[in-house]
């Protein structure tokens, strides 16, 4: 038992201790974002916005870190409800994200598909730029999806992240899906 227990704590040290490549890469994303359900209940079904964004991380074979910046634009539904009286109701705030997150992975070069989780934290702002009102605060994300090999290091990246934020955030938990272009390197 004291030689497994070795022979695990030897390999553990030469896997974590020895050199290894580092890969990167380059995500620029588009999507949908789903506002979810609003905490003050004003509104009674989810908005869905356009999402867009960039990020930037770095892995070893299975764990990876990534910095994320993502914004939606806010909306007014048209229809005459977005008013200075209920604008926080009737209107959907644009909503910005900053957030670093940890990937576990499976490794690159396994096939043409990588697959992954993710959770992170970071900041958020939501504005009603008409009304010139913000909320600014931190907030948590988890998720997953997937990266498909294309071309050399040119891939497809598809993501679902569920956010969780704190504060006075108009919608607790939004959530977003994108499908983004993706250079390995």
């Amino acid at each position: 038992m004291c030689r497994r227990l070795r022979t695990a704590v030897f390999g553990f040290a030469l896997l974590t201790l020895l050199p290894r490549a580092a890969h990167a890469d380059l995500t620029a994303f588009i999507g949908a974002a789903f506002s979810g359900k609003p905490q003050d209940q004003i509104v009674g079904e989810s908005q869905t916005s356009l999402a867009r964004g960039l990020s930037v991380g770095f892995g070893l074979i299975i764990v990876g870190f990534e910095f994320e910046w993502s914004h939606t634009s806010g909306e007014d539904p048209g229809d005459g409800s977005c008013t200075a009286a209920n604008f926080r109701g009737a209107c959907a705030p644009s909503f910005t994200t900053v957030m670093g997150n940890v990937l576990l992975q499976t490794p690159r070069g396994l096939g043409p598909v990588q697959v992954y989780g993710t959770v992170g934290g970071g900041g958020y702002r939501e504005r009603f730029d008409a009304f010139d009102e913000s909320t600014t605060n931190v907030g948590t994300n988890i998720g997953g999806g997937v990266k498909i090999a294309l071309l050399g290091p040119l891939r497809v990246r598809i993501d679902y992240r569920v956010f969780k934020l704190a504060g006075d955030a108009i919608h607790d938990a939004p959530q977003r899906i994108y499908v983004g272009a993706n250079l390995a390197f």
